[in-house]
Parts: C-alpha cells; structure tokens; sequence
C-alpha cells in the first residue's frame, strides 16, 4: 500500500461521518484539518499537516446550509492548492445549485455552471459526484469529472430483500432512465408517472403509463427535498391499486414540510443514502440510510492509482 501514503482525505464540516467511513474504507485516516469561523462568520480553514506533492481528496456535500458548505469547500481548496498539493479533487456526493441547470425564463441564473467555474478557479482538477439532477452538468466543467451512479446500490439492496411481483416507477418524465436503469438490473418492468409542474416544488399528476395494478411499487428519484412529488406519486400509486411502496433516492435533502408528507405518504419504506448527512431528528421509522462510502472509496482508489472509473459499473 505504499503507493496511498501520498494520498489524503480531508472533510469540511458538511459530512465528516461520510468522510471518516471513506478513509477506513482506504485503511487511511482523515487528514488533519480545522474549519471554523471568525468572529464575522468569515470561515478560517487550517490544515494541520503537509499536503505537498501529495493525491488530495476533499470530502464535502453542498447541502444545506449550501453556501456555507460550498464556501468551505472552496476555501479548503484553494489552502491545499497554495500547500503545493500534486492534485486536488473534490468530492461532491451532493453537487448543490444542481437544479437551476438552463434558463427556463429571462434573465434566470444558471447556477450549475456558475458552481463549476468557482470550483475550478479555487484550483480543483478533478470532480467525483453522484447522480447529479441533470447529466448534462458534466459538461459545465473544463476538468475530469467522474459522473457516480447511485443505482447500483439501491438495486442490492431490493435484489437482497427478495420482493416479488415488483415494478419501478419513475415519478416524472425526466426520471425514466434512472428508473430503467433499476428495472433492468433487478428485472422487473417500469411505469411512468405523467405530471406536470406549474412552478418550482409543486406538481400535478395528469396519468399513470403502465399497468401497476396489484404490483409492490418501488419508486425512484435522485433528490428527495419537499417530498411533494414523492408524497403525490405515492397516493396516486394508492388510488390506482399498488399494494407496497416503496420510495428511493440518492439525496435526502428534506428541506420544509417533507418529513411530515413522508410520514403521512402511504409508504411501506423510505430507502435514501448518506450522500448528506440525515441529523437524528429527520430519520423516520420507515426510513433506511445506506452508505455510499464503498463505492467513493473504490472511485477514489481508482483516481489514485490511475485506473478506469467506468470498470466499477460494467455489468
């Protein structure tokens, strides 16, 4: 393993559990790091330990508070860069701003590409996420950026709990090829819920394509935030005759009122990941956390030793 000794794990404060789970999975130890604030909230960043010349992996979700954690990430960035560090990747689980990808009216922002180019300014040369919103985002970026799917995961875990007469459901348009995905690597068919959405976090449901009928219903999406749309697809999914649902997502970002619809929703289990850190008081008794820790720290290993990325998802 002499060839990890010049790789390095630091955290900000958006996710160090993740971050420690990733390090034990390298058999390396989080590096030494302190971010705080000054008196002004300004943040101070101080890393503890020598970076030169060294493989640098900074470990940090932009979840809520976002800008606090994306200036974080920024800030820890641009101190190991001036430290002479060889490479720097950030390790983005959650990619924040994610939604705002196009403009859809005049004069909107798009803020996926604005995080971008902050990051690689601030001297990043490399990006892991997971399951971004939108695909299309990687190309936002003028340096390597390694696109983590989530699916794989989530289709272990159902593969393992040996449900039968199962279908995947995509809760909108844009969701089919995650859900296709799942279908095909647990083998089951796939429906479509058709909605519309008249402005940000509401939606209406005009149909549902495919039969699920008597069906135990597992049904996909890669952010969980309100939970409005889940909550609506579950009911509907109730009205039209499945029998068990059961919801997935990559990013438990359950912001508002979500908590409470996902406890209302006719909903059997609620299976997210720990790409954000889920605080105590938001775990339902319904709800499972799985850990992306194995599949960054294979992506990362890979990075490190210069191997194929894409090897880890070949099926």
């Amino acid at each position: 393993m002499t060839s990890r000794r010049r790789l390095k794990i630091f955290t900000g404060n958006a996710n160090p559990r993740l971050a420690g789970e990733i390090a034990q999975y390298l058999g390396v130890s989080v590096g030494s790091a302190k971010v705080s604030r000054f008196s002004d909230g300004e943040i101070q960043v101080k890393i503890n330990e020598s970076v030169r010349g060294a493989d640098v992996f900074i470990v940090q979700p932009t979840s809520t508070p976002i800008n606090e954690h994306l200036m974080e990430l920024l800030i820890m960035v641009d101190a190991v860069r001036r430290a002479s560090a060889r490479r720097i990747t950030a390790v983005l689980p959650y990619y924040g701003y994610a939604r705002q990808d196009r403009k859809t009216r005049a004069r909107d922002p798009i803020t996926a590409k604005l995080v971008a180019n902050l990051l690689h300014a601030s001297g990043a040369r490399r990006v892991i996420t997971m399951d971004l919103h939108a695909g299309q985002i990687q190309g936002f970026f003028d340096i390597p950026v390694d696109h983590l799917p989530c699916v794989p995961i989530l289709a272990q875990y159902f593969i393992q709990q040996k449900l039968s007469d199962l279908i995947v459901v995509s809760p909108d348009l844009g969701g089919v090829t995650r859900a296709r995905d799942l279908s095909e690597r647990i083998g089951t068919p796939i429906a479509i819920i058709d909605k519309r959405r008249p402005e940000p976090n509401v939606s209406e449901i005009m149909n549902i394509i495919g039969d699920i009928r008597d069906r135990n219903v597992i049904m996909i999406d890669d952010i969980i935030d309100t939970a409005g749309t889940i909550a609506q697809g579950a009911k509907a999914l109730k009205d039209w005759g499945a029998k068990d649902i059961y919801i997935c997502c990559t990013h438990p970002v359950l912001s508002g009122p979500a908590l409470k619809r996902l406890e209302d929703a006719p909903v059997k289990e609620v299976l997210v990941t720990n790409t954000i850190h889920v605080p105590q008081e938001k775990v339902l008794p319904k709800m499972k956390i799985l850990s992306v820790a194995p599949l960054l720290g294979e992506a990362i290993i890979r990075i490190h030793e210069d191997l194929s990325v894409s090897k880890l998802f070949d099926t």
